[in-house]
């Protein structure tokens, strides 16, 4: 629980159905009033009352009584957020633009606590085993867009969120805390990071900040391909230079928003 609010003032019961709305996932489309009970730690008698709430509601659907899962309407609360994001839809021309000019894939996200969340995506090559689109949520610490955006934080926030962090060793690549912490200081510096291979192996993608024209970052483009067409020397000397142009071009529009 968020420490700046008072006990009195956390609805539980709100918590409760947004956890079974997030209970909902790829692997998990329909599930039972026992698996939704179970998955979100809940008796049955309350998962079967929120499960109803949000059918009343137009969230959730069931045919048979049965199966419950989500309907499109679910897609409102994510939409109400990307729709505040003007510079999404301004920079995704660019994005077109980078991805076509070096046939690689191209990503936004932004910093949500330890994971990135990507807000838009131009795909050219499917290169992860996992299926990446908007609103896609991956480990901060090893990715190449989690590095530029914790870095661009004020170092005290930025090492007390790296200090709650969880630094899962997803593959032999993948930084420990305090090799990520030297490294962190690296990227600060340069203005760029790279993850090679550390969230998945043969993937590797270079990321850059995008800035608003207070010169806040507010979101981290990267280009990501497969270790056995992209080099790391290929990432620096030649995808490095299109990605700040891109960069650039996007920031100078953001400045006429």
């Amino acid at each position: 629980m968020n420490k700046e609010i008072k006990k009195s003032d956390f609805v539980q019961s709100l918590e409760k159905g947004l956890n079974v709305i997030n209970a909902f996932d790829m692997d998990h489309e329909q599930m039972t009033l026992s698996d939704v009970a179970k998955k979100v730690d809940l008796t049955r008698a309350n998962a079967r009352r929120i499960l109803l709430t949000l059918q009343h509601l137009g969230y959730v659907t069931s045919l048979d009584g049965k199966l419950f899962s989500l309907t499109p309407k679910v897609l409102s609360l994510g939409y109400s957020y990307l729709s505040g994001l003007p510079f999404r839809e301004l920079a995704q021309p660019y994005m077109q633009e980078l991805a076509k000019e070096i046939n690689e894939s191209c990503s936004m996200s932004v910093l949500d606590n330890s994971d990135i969340v990507y807000i838009a995506r131009v795909h050219t090559k499917r290169i992860m085993t996992i299926s990446l689109g908007v609103g896609t949520r991956l480990p901060a610490h090893a990715t190449s867009m989690g590095k530029v955006l914790l870095a661009s934080m004020d170092p005290m926030e930025a090492a007390k969120l790296i200090g709650q962090m969880k630094f899962e060793e997803l593959t032999p690549f993948t930084l420990s805390k305090n090799a990520f912490i030297q490294h962190l200081d690296v990227v600060r510096k340069q203005g760029w990071a790279i993850s090679d291979q550390e969230l998945e192996i043969g993937v590797r993608s270079i990321a850059c900040p995008i800035r608003d024209k207070k010169g806040k970052v507010i979101a981290a483009i990267n280009i990501s391909g497969h270790a056995s067409r992209v080099t790391l020397e290929d990432l620096v000397k030649k995808y490095l230079s299109a990605l700040k142009d891109k960069v650039e071009k996007i920031e100078h529009a953001l400045i006429n928003l």
